[in-house]
């Protein structure tokens, strides 16, 4: 099976204080209290937990 890198691509991201319910494309998902909520490049939403976000993503310079 062939192996696959995925490109990469600049988010939005914020870090919640709070529990929020967030309508995603694959339905309706829960983000706890430092869950961060990205925001991808088509305007979609969705929630990450932290150690995934750290693992996944770093912070670009403006």
């Amino acid at each position: 099976m062939a192996k696959y890198r995925k490109k990469p691509v600049i988010v939005e991201a914020y870090q919640t204080d709070k529990v929020m319910y967030i309508n995603t494309l694959e339905g309706v998902h829960r983000a706890d209290p430092g869950d961060w909520i990205i925001t991808g490049v088509e305007g979609e939403r969705y929630p990450c937990k932290p150690k995934v976000f750290e693992k996944t993503y770093e912070r670009v310079e403006e």
